[in-house]
C-alpha cells in the first residue's frame, strides 16, 4: 500500500469519525469561543494524520509531541526500547514544550497504543504540563488490541483534567506489513532438501 493511499485509507475512516462526532450526531466544533489545541505523539504517521484533520476542521493549533532523542527508525528496535522504557517508568525528555498552555481550553491528545499503554512520550507531555481544569479529547490508533489501560493512565498522569470519551481506530499498518513480509519470504525462500 502506498503512502498516499494508507493516509486516505487511514484518513477516511477518521474524516467520518471525527466529522460526525463520537455519538454520530453533529459535527465536533470548539464551543463559541473556546481555544483548542492538538497534541499528538505519532511514530509511523498513523496518528499524525488525524492530528492534522482536527487541526484544519476544528480549527486548533497543532502541537507534536517529541522525544528530545527519537526513537530508531526499525520498529523492532522501537517496541523493544519502548517496552523497556514502560516497564522503568521512564519518562523521556521532550525537544519542546507547549509554551502558552493556559491559552487552551480544550486539548485533543493523540497517540498510538504501544504494548497496550500509554507511549512514553505522551506521560512526559502530561508530567510537563499542568492541565487542570482543561477538557482533554483522546484520540487513539492501535493495532487491534484496542484501548488497553491508556485511560487510566491518562487520568493517573492528568488527574485534575476533565476527560472526555476516546475515539479510537485501529490503524497498525506497520506491523501487519511487516507480518505480510514475512509470510511472503517463508513462502518465497527455496525448502531444504533432505539427502
Amino acid at each position: 500500500m502506498t503512502a498516499v493511499s494508507r493516509r486516505a485509507a487511514i484518513g477516511a475512516p477518521a474524516a467520518l469519525m471525527l466529522s460526525a462526532g463520537a455519538c454520530g450526531a453533529q459535527p465536533i466544533r470548539p464551543a463559541g469561543g473556546t481555544r483548542a489545541l492538538v497534541a499528538y505523539f505519532s511514530r509511523s504517521g498513523n496518528t499524525r494524520v488525524i492530528a492534522g484533520q482536527l487541526h484544519r476542521e476544528l480549527p486548533a493549533e497543532l502541537f507534536e509531541i517529541r522525544p528530545a532523542r527519537p526513537y530508531p527508525e526499525d520498529y523492532e528496535q522501537t517496541v523493544a526500547q519502548a517496552s523497556r522504557e514502560r516497564e522503568a517508568g521512564f519518562r523521556p525528555d521532550l525537544s519542546d514544550r507547549v509554551q502558552n498552555l493556559s491559552a487552551y481550553d480544550v486539548v485533543w491528545l493523540g497517540f498510538p497504543i504501544w504494548g497496550q499503554s500509554v507511549p512514553p512520550p505522551v506521560r512526559a507531555f502530561l508530567a510537563a504540563h499542568d492541565l487542570s481544569g482543561k477538557t482533554v479529547r483522546p484520540f487513539v490508533t492501535h493495532g487491534g488490541y484496542g484501548l488497553g489501560d491508556s485511560l487510566s493512565v491518562l487520568r493517573a498522569d492528568a488527574p485534575r483534567a476533565r476527560f472526555e470519551a476516546a475515539v479510537s481506530m485501529e490503524a497498525d499498518q506497520e506491523r501487519r506489513t511487516m507480518n505480510q513480509v514475512r509470510e511472503w519470504l517463508a513462502k518465497a525462500r527455496p525448502r531444504a532438501t533432505n539427502p
